[in-house]
Order: C-alpha cells, then sequence, then structure tokens
C-alpha cells in the first residue's frame, strides 16, 4: 500500500517539473511563444493549488479510495492525451486535467496511509512520502532531459502510462476500502469560495513577477481573493458541515506547523529558483553539472526524511521540527558566503546541510498537521500538507524572485539589462543574491521563533491536565 501511495505521489511530483525542460523544444515544436508554453507548467501548478483544499474534502464525504484511484486513472489518461496533441492549445486543457488527477492522488495519499498506519508508525509512513517527493524533485529535469534527447517531448508524458497502470493495480488490490463517517455532507459555498481564493492569489502571485505587484490586475486578484476569503470564514462560522472546522486552528500544533511549513518552503522554493542562474550564469557550471549540485540537497532530505519521521515516533515531533529549522536558516547564514569564484564543494559544503535540515524538518511537521485534525477531517489534512507547500513555493518564487530582481537592479546602478537580472554584471547578481538570502534568514529566523512558542504552548498544555489532577 505504502508502495502504490508513493509510487502516484512521484508521478504527480514528477509532472510538476518534468516540462520545464522541455520549453524550448515545445516553443519550436508547437510553433507558439514561451509567454504561451510556460502556462503548460502554470495551468498545471495553478489547478492543484486551487481544487487541493476541496478534493481533500470530497475524499472525507465520500470515500477516499475511490477518488484516490480515480485520480490514477485520469492522471494516466490524461498523460496519454498530452503525448498526442496537435497543438499548444490542447495541451495546457489536457494539463489541467491532469492535474485534476494529480490533486486527488496529493490531497488523499497522506490521508490514506495515516488511517491505515497506526500512530506509532505516521511519521515513517510520512518520512517515506517526503523521499518520493524528494525523488520527484531531482529526477523531474533528469529524466525529461534523457527523453527529450533520446525521443522526443512527447515521451516525457507517455512515460507515466505504464507507471500509472502498474499504481492503479497496487491501489486496487491494497488500498483498503474504509467507509467515510456518516453525516457529512459536502460544502458546497466554502469549496467554491476557496477555490476562487486560492485561485486569484497564486494566479497574483504569479504572473506580478512580471506584471509588477503595482499594476491594476495583479492588485484585483489581491483585492478579490482578500473578500473570498474573508466570505469563506463568515460561511464556515454558519454552516452545519463546513469545507474546514476553522476551530481545528486553536490547536498550537496544526497553527505551529502550517505557519513554519510555510515560511520554511517560501525560501526554500526561492532559493532553488535562483541557484540555476548562479551556478551556471555567474559561476559557469555546465548544465549537467549544475543538475547534480542542485540535486545534492533533495537527495539529503530524500534520505533523512524516513529517518526523522521514525524518530519523531519515538521522541516527539516539536523538538526535532525546531532543529530542523534552525540548520536551515544556519545554512542561509552560510550562503552570503558565495562568491563570483565559489567551488563545487563550497557549495556542497552548504548545500548538504540544507538537505539534511529539510529532511529533519519535513516528516515530523508533516505528522504533526496530519495528526491534529480528527479522523472525519482527515482529507483536509492531506489538502494542508499539499497546499502549505504549494503556496509557500509561489509566494517565496513571487517575493524573494522580486527583492532579488531589485537588488540586482540596485547593484548595477539602478537599471537591468534588457534581457533580465540574469544577464547582470556576476558581482551585482552575487550582491543581489546576497541580499535576498538575507531575507531568506531572517524568515527562517521567525520561523524558528515561531516553532519554539509552539512548543513552549505544547508542554504548557500537556503540565495544565497534571497540574489540576494534582490540585484536586
Amino acid at each position: 500500500m505504502l508502495f502504490a501511495v508513493a509510487a502516484s505521489t512521484i508521478l504527480a511530483t514528477i509532472d510538476a517539473s518534468i516540462v520545464n525542460v522541455a520549453f524550448p523544444t515545445l516553443v519550436a515544436d508547437l510553433q507558439t511563444s514561451f509567454n504561451i508554453i510556460q502556462w503548460v507548467a502554470l495551468a498545471y501548478l495553478l489547478t492543484i493549488a486551487t481544487l487541493t483544499m476541496g478534493m481533500g474534502r470530497l475524499g472525507d464525504v465520500v470515500g477516499k479510495k475511490k477518488l484516490f484511484v480515480g485520480g490514477i486513472v485520469l492522471f494516466t489518461v490524461a498523460s496519454a492525451l498530452c503525448g498526442l496533441v496537435p497543438d499548444v492549445s490542447w495541451l495546457i486543457g489536457f494539463r489541467v486535467l491532469q492535474a485534476v488527477g494529480a490533486v486527488l492522488i496529493l490531497a488523499l495519499g497522506a490521508a490514506i496511509l495515516v488511517e491505515a498506519f497506526p500512530p506509532r508508525e505516521r511519521g515513517k509512513a510520512l518520512g517515506w512520502i517526503g523521499t518520493t517527493v524528494s525523488l520527484g524533485i531531482i529526477s523531474g529535469p533528469v529524466i525529461g532531459g534523457l527523453l527529450i534527447s533520446s525521443f522526443s517531448w512527447r515521451a516525457i508524458f507517455f512515460v507515466n502510462i505504464p507507471v500509472g497502470i502498474a499504481s492503479t493495480f497496487l491501489a486496487l488490490r491494497y488500498v483498503p476500502s474504509t467507509e467515510p463517517i456518516r453525516g457529512q455532507k459536502f460544502d458546497f459555498a466554502g469549496a467554491a469560495l476557496m477555490s476562487i481564493s486560492l485561485f486569484s492569489l497564486s494566479l497574483a502571485l504569479t504572473l506580478g513577477q512580471d506584471a509588477g505587484f503595482g499594476s491594476p490586475l495583479i492588485l484585483s486578484g489581491f483585492v478579490i481573493s482578500a473578500i473570498t476569503a474573508m466570505t469563506f470564514v463568515i460561511v464556515e462560522l454558519r454552516v452545519e458541515s463546513p469545507m474546514l472546522q476553522l476551530r481545528l486552528f486553536r490547536s498550537p500544533v496544526l497553527t505551529v506547523s502550517v505557519v513554519t511549513g510555510f515560511l520554511a518552503y517560501s525560501s526554500l522554493a526561492a532559493t532553488f529558483f535562483l541557484l540555476p542562474f548562479y551556478l551556471e550564469g555567474v559561476l559557469g557550471f555546465e548544465v549537467g553539472q549544475v543538475g547534480l549540485l542542485l540535486g545534492a540537497a533533495p537527495l539529503m532530505m530524500g534520505l533523512v526524511s524516513p529517518i526523522s519521521g521514525t524518530l519523531s515516533d519515538r521522541f516527539g515531533i516539536r523538538r526535532l521540527t525546531l532543529w530542523g529549522l534552525v540548520i536551515i536558516a544556519a545554512v542561509y547564514l552560510g550562503f552570503t558566503t558565495f562568491d563570483v569564484d565559489t567551488t563545487a564543494g563550497h557549495y556542497l559544503l552548504l548545500a548538504i546541510p540544507l538537505g539534511i535540515g529539510v529532511g529533519i524538518f519535513n516528516s515530523p511537521n508533516n505528522s504533526a498537521i496530519m495528526g491534529s485534525v480528527p479522523p472525519e477531517y482527515m482529507g483536509i489534512g492531506g489538502g494542508l500538507l499539499t497546499i502549505t507547500r504549494l503556496l509557500g513555493q509561489i509566494t517565496g518564487i513571487a517575493v524573494l524572485g522580486s527583492i532579488w530582481a531589485t537588488s540586482v537592479a540596485r547593484a548595477s546602478g539602478g537599471s537591468l539589462p534588457a534581457e533580465g537580472a540574469s544577464a547582470a554584471d556576476p558581482l551585482a547578481q552575487v550582491a543581489g543574491l546576497h541580499s535576498t538570502f538575507v531575507v531568506a534568514g531572517v524568515i527562517m529566523a521567525a520561523s524558528v521563533i515561531v516553532g519554539a512558542w509552539g512548543m513552549r504552548q505544547e508542554r504548557r498544555d500537556r503540565l495544565e491536565p497534571v497540574v489540576a489532577t494534582a490540585d484536586a
């Protein structure tokens, strides 16, 4: 069962990045422009961000196995259709269909594991899922490059078909079919409001990098997101069976885990977005070397995640997550030593601890989120894992990417080359990286403070019943 969930998860994770390496080929073969072809990736990510919470809740109401298996089948069929498209508009449309399948896989896979494994093994199970996500991050660009160079861009979609068929068989055979808790209803109004809010926010953050965050269109997206989010809260406080029980966030365990996860992924996403420009454009490493260097941190994360998950089952969650956050914050301080002549060894000396820190933090934090939601909201817990990671990535790339571009412009005398910040003088790019890593370090320091507060609150909550019993 673990293998069934892991195999389908790695499919959904790989396809978030595997198309990026195919962009130049797609532009030429489908006779389109880069501005249009980037929607092949954006449509996938925005669909996941929009539907994750709603699909997670739907699994709680109607049953997780049938939707999970349906998600694998839909993803596999959509992958075949993506490989057969005649033009870019069809490709974008089938990528949306593929993302709907990915949503069902990502939102419900973690919930299925948590329900099947005993609580004493929850962290270990989620740790292995963390490893599959890391493998997806590492292998997406590598597999994509190999398939395109050996066959064609269509192969990056056709390769999903045999894995999808095997995953469907494993899921049908081994994933348990559990009946949903009776009396639950799907909150259509809440789901619609949350989807609109998440879509508007994600779209504004994504397009704001090019259009400017002060443009009327982008500001309208933020306003729509805020209004629908406030309306969502009002609706959820009034309906009998809400989409999301807001009282769940009274728990410091859940609130702290979601906040620290969001902050960590914001910093990490921006880091891995900017580092390729530095390694290739400033240091002059070849593309193959860049891929290997960038894979060091996810590889260490994949190796450490199951270990940290197992340790969290035995020794508790919060202390491990706090140590992970401290290591990540320290690495960002070390990143400010990067220069125009940094060696591969210098880079790895910091990238490896970064992966270790993320691995130590990630599995226990995911376990804390899934352990904080009641059985009838387990699908929502899986949705929270996905949306925390995805919104963190989108926000981090948008905000810290803008800080980097602004800092490079300042170091270049106030303006950037027509080709953008990545074409600026190497010294200016390094100065921009230093400023960005300082901001990322401040974000991680804030997450350490939030984590320490959470550990203190959890210790106080554990002691209060003991003190009350002693007084009695």
